[in-house]
């Protein structure tokens, strides 16, 4: 026996091969029988509703369909296992169909295809598991605005490239954060709309002879709208994409932030002490709190980051047409992606709403620090009517002498502040001490910052009121985005029930 016979008597002399389906089909079952089954189950009856409507079966016939997918086992279906009898959970699902209806059952084709079926199923789980990421989302932006208004006063020093800059405070830092988080929920919506468009109809390219309702199918399905071009429909891979780049994006966001927080969390920044619930102790150091729920939220974002990567990865290069790139092996990237977003997003929130800072060591440092100086600079413009270049030149004369004497920002002197300002300008300044205080204090830094986004704490108040109100907006389009769902199936079991009842 050649090595092509012995090739072909393991593997199988007709489709499916043995490989094939241990590396295809078997996998793209399972997913599909816990993911698929619930969605394809809706468009069934969708489908016949509409049929009936539309008059292409009759009466008695969409009933004694309507009662064979009323006696489906769905527990048993999610439950069984690959046999290789059927291609897929769609033929597996059409045959049991024809044995509990007869051929009659078969009707239920008419004017569809898997590809615009299985393009509305991906719609469908879709925007169901991004709909979970987003209330998740709002979750945290909640906690985020609980948090910053608990900190409107904690005075802090803010970093640009990584070196001490200004002075602010935690509300302005994670205010910051709230609108970054607010842009990701509002690039997740925008990609749910964009999901949220019916493919039926299209059938498998062309649309069909048959005078369907797309329209109707689409109002069954609770989509918002069609995609107008059959080609289209069944061609268009970029619904998927947008959701990946808006969960990369968020990723990546999130990311940063958690890094501060880890940062934050260390010895030498003493800032932010994780609660107990999400501390592990080491084995070997007692005096270790080891802050993990920050460090794998920081690993399992990056994990987000490299599946929405092999999404667009898989899209690219590919033909603009009906193909297998684009369908079942993509997907559970996405499905990946969201479920992981969505646990992260909670486990932040949770890890927020517990965590305690150190007020105290955040404002003895913000006092000592010279990120108060702009402040002396700008004063001394005011004061002295000095170009802001002659008084940064001043400023920067003292910070250099202070820093070579071993001093704090709050230790400078009026002395040296002249003792620069001769050096400059030829003169003393006309701050007196007083000012001088008031100019390295950094709550004063802050307070006078009163301008649109400024650290201020009455600013920062208007600003998270105002992203309440953002998030009252968020939540409400998204309890009826889900509303619409859930009656839509409730509306379909109703009228297929009522259907099978009557035989």
């Amino acid at each position: 026996m050649g090595y092509r016979e012995e090739l072909l008597q393991s593997e199988g002399s007709s489709f499916p091969g043995k490989t094939y389906t241990e590396v295809v089909l078997e996998p793209a079952f399972n997913e599909a029988k816990e993911n698929l089954l619930e969605p394809m189950m809706a468009i069934n009856k969708a489908h016949l509703i509409m049929l009936r409507e539309q008059k292409l079966i009759t009466k008695e016939e969409s009933k004694q369909i309507a009662k064979a997918i009323q006696s489906l086992d769905l527990e048993a279906l999610r439950y069984s296992t690959y046999t290789g009898e059927f291609e897929d959970l769609f033929f597996q699902v059409e045959n049991q169909l024809l044995e509990h209806a007869g051929d009659i059952a078969g009707n239920l084709h008419i004017a569809r295809s898997r590809n615009d079926m299985g393009i509305a199923i991906y719609r469908m789980v879709l925007r169901e598991k991004l709909a979970v990421t987003l209330s998740s989302a709002l979750l945290l932006k909640d906690h985020l605005l609980d948090f910053a208004e608990e900190h409107l006063g904690t005075v802090m020093i803010g970093y640009t490239h990584t070196q001490q800059a200004q002075p602010t405070t935690l509300a302005h830092y994670m205010t910051a954060v709230i609108d970054s988080l607010n842009r990701d929920i509002r690039r997740m919506k925008a990609a749910y709309a964009n999901c949220n468009r019916s493919s039926m109809g299209a059938a498998a390219l062309t649309t069909s002879g048959f005078a369907i309702s797309r329209e109707r199918m689409m109002n069954l399905l609770a989509f918002d709208e069609i995609i107008e071009n059959s080609y289209d429909a069944i061609s268009g891979a970029d619904y998927i994409g947008e959701i990946a780049t808006a969960i990369q994006l968020a990723a990546i966001n999130l990311g940063r932030v958690v890094q501060d927080l880890l940062l934050w969390c260390t010895q030498e920044f003493a800032v932010l002490k994780v609660g107990a619930p999400y501390v592990q102790i080491s084995s070997i150091m007692p005096q270790k709190r080891n802050p993990v729920s920050l460090e794998h939220m920081r690993a399992l974002l990056s994990s987000c980051v490299g599946n929405t990567n092999t999404i667009l990865s898989m899209i690219h290069n590919t033909p603009f047409g009906d193909i297998v790139d684009t369908e079942d092996d993509m997907q559970p990237y996405a499905w990946k992606s969201l479920d992981m977003m969505d646990k992260l997003y909670r486990l932040l929130a949770a890890v927020m709403g517990t965590m305690e800072v150190n007020k105290e060591v955040l404002r003895q440092r913000s006092e000592r620090s010279f990120a108060t100086v702009t402040e002396l600079a700008d004063m001394l413009v005011r004061s002295d009517a000095l170009s802001f270049r002659k008084a940064h030149h001043i400023v920067s004369e003292v910070v250099k002498n202070a820093l070579a004497n071993g001093l704090y920002a709050n230790q400078i002197t009026l002395q040296s502040v002249n003792d620069a300002a001769r050096q400059v300008i030829g003169r003393d300044v006309s701050l007196d001490e007083e000012a001088l205080r008031r100019a390295m204090d950094p709550v004063h830094f802050v307070d006078i910052r009163t301008l649109p986004g400024g650290p201020n704490p009455k600013e920062i108040k208007r600003i998270i009121d105002d992203r309440r109100l953002q998030y009252s907006s968020h939540f409400e389009w998204l309890q009826e985005a889900q509303e619409k769902s859930r009656s839509a199936v409730q509306h379909l079991d109703e009228i297929i029930l009522l259907w099978s009842e009557a035989l």
